[in-house]
Order: C-alpha cells, then structure tokens, then sequence
C-alpha cells in the first residue's frame, strides 16, 4: 500500500505491539487514521462505545492478502476517516 503513497503505520512500526486496545485506539484518534483488525475485541468496543475512529474489520482467513489489501485500498479511495467516525466496515 505504500507503493500506492497511501499513508500506512503498522503496530510494530510504532511500538505498539502488546498495548491495549484502547491504546491503540487512541493513537488512531490521535493520527486520525482508520485501524485495520481482525481481532474481534475491537468489535464488542464498537458495540459499546461509538466514539472511535474508523475500524475496518475481517474475519480471520476468510479472505487472502490480496483480497484484504484490494478492500483496504477501496475503502481509502472512498471514505475519508473523518466520515465514518465510530463506524466499521467489514472486508
């Protein structure tokens, strides 16, 4: 997705790796970036709390990289994060 010039941060990236949820869900806040996830953690968070930044969920190995990737890459050219505040949307 980099390749694309598309602004991607990975957990490892930012140390993030082994914080909480709600940890990562503020350094998304604070970026203003969407987070991608295939924990379901981050769906009972949406149940419970709508204000979030945008998650995009997908079920684990219910789709391939390129498959999640092609979703990803659609959902930035036609959402800004911005408008789907609170909301998650499922590859």
């Amino acid at each position: 997705m980099k390749r694309r010039r598309i602004d991607v941060t990975t957990t490892p990236e930012k140390s993030l790796i082994g914080v909480s949820d709600k940890v990562q869900l503020e350094f998304a806040i604070f970026q203003n970036r969407v987070i991608f996830t295939q924990d379901t953690d981050f769906l009972r968070i949406n149940q419970s709390n709508s204000d979030h930044c945008e998650i995009v969920y997908s079920y684990q190995s219910n789709k391939s990289i390129g498959e999640i990737i092609k979703g990803l890459i659609l959902i930035w050219e036609l959402l800004e994060p911005s408008d789907m505040s609170g909301k998650v949307e499922f590859i």
